[in-house]
């Protein structure tokens, strides 16, 4: 990109650009042709072509110094502590509600606002939802600590909402090559590709709508181009798959079985059972996007993993 066609190119704001979305999300705009600058908290991955800021979203000052610098013209808030058994009940809320706030804050003392801000919520909002398939009309019944900070985050970014454009998407289950292995399907595969016999889970009866990393990426990147106001979004393939499935899948791809034992350290009381979403209205609002088979993704995934353990 030469100096004049920087200087044209739209600017970018992503939070959390070091973490496993924020990555993607990061060489996705960067392939559009935005400046891409975010946050990345401590030694996380830089993306190529993209400028990492230092900025504690509990830092009111330091966020506004860092959102000033960059002006945007979008903003990704990807940022968040995303594990649903995490232990620090006050950090979860002060970085995924307070933290919020902060960033919205410094949003608005901007000259010139954003055209779309986009604000990542979790299908975890509607908890044990029971009417099968849910679309966004289903009232949130948040179960657990981790979903009620993104639904209080959802009912804050209200207070800005005639202010800047703002989109909420509450993106189902998704994973790809670089999510830790404290989440599920990662924590699984690096099982298969070590060639280990047997693996340890908790809730065993659950049922999932796994998405791909990158087509999630896609679909954030579409709805910033579309700039949605006040609307809420389901991220999801609208497909549920049992945990049953992934191991089958991936005893296909590894060529093996492996044994499964139920540890009761690992099981939670407060589990969402079945989360399965529709992507109605995100088609609607889109239109289709392209959609990677899952045994693909966990296919790369393994591959991924093999190669690092070579």
């Amino acid at each position: 990109m030469t100096p004049s066609e920087a200087n044209r190119a739209p600017r970018a704001l992503i939070t959390g650009m070091g973490g496993f979305t924020g990555r993607y999300m990061a060489e996705r705009l960067v392939s559009e042709g935005y400046r891409v600058w975010g946050t990345a908290h401590g030694t996380g991955y830089v993306p190529p072509d993209a400028t990492p800021l230092v900025a504690d979203l509990l830092n009111q000052t330091e966020l506004t110094d860092a959102v000033q610098a960059v002006q945007p013209d979008v903003v990704v808030h990807l940022a968040a502590i995303a594990q649903v058994a995490y232990d620090d009940i006050a950090s979860l809320y002060a970085v995924n509600v307070v933290g919020t706030r902060n960033l919205l804050a410094a949003i608005d003392r901007l000259p010139t606002p954003p055209r779309a801000v986009l604000l990542a919520s979790s299908a975890n909002v509607y908890g044990n939802a029971t009417e099968g398939v849910i679309d966004e009309t289903v009232a949130p019944q948040p179960a657990n600590d981790y979903a009620l900070s993104k639904f209080a985050m959802e009912y804050l970014a209200k207070r800005w909402g005639d202010k800047f454009p703002i989109g909420i998407v509450r993106p189902f289950n998704y994973t790809g090559v670089g999510q830790s292995e404290a989440f599920l399907l990662p924590k699984i595969v690096s099982h298969f590709a070590r060639g280990e016999r047997t693996i340890a889970l908790g809730n065993f009866d659950v049922s999932r709508d796994f998405s791909d990393v990158r087509d999630v990426v896609n679909i954030y990147a579409r709805l910033i181009g579309v700039k949605p106001r006040g609307e809420t979004f389901n991220v999801c393939s609208g497909e549920g798959r049992t945990l049953q499935s992934v191991l089958d899948l991936l005893a296909d791809i590894a060529g093996y079985e492996i044994d499964v034992k139920v540890d009761p350290r690992f099981v939670r009381a407060n589990e969402v059972r079945k989360l399965v979403g529709s992507n109605a209205k995100l088609r609607s609002a889109i239109g289709d996007t392209p959609h990677t088979p899952f045994r693909d993704t966990l296919r790369w995934m393994f591959e991924d993993a093999r190669r690092r353990l070579a």
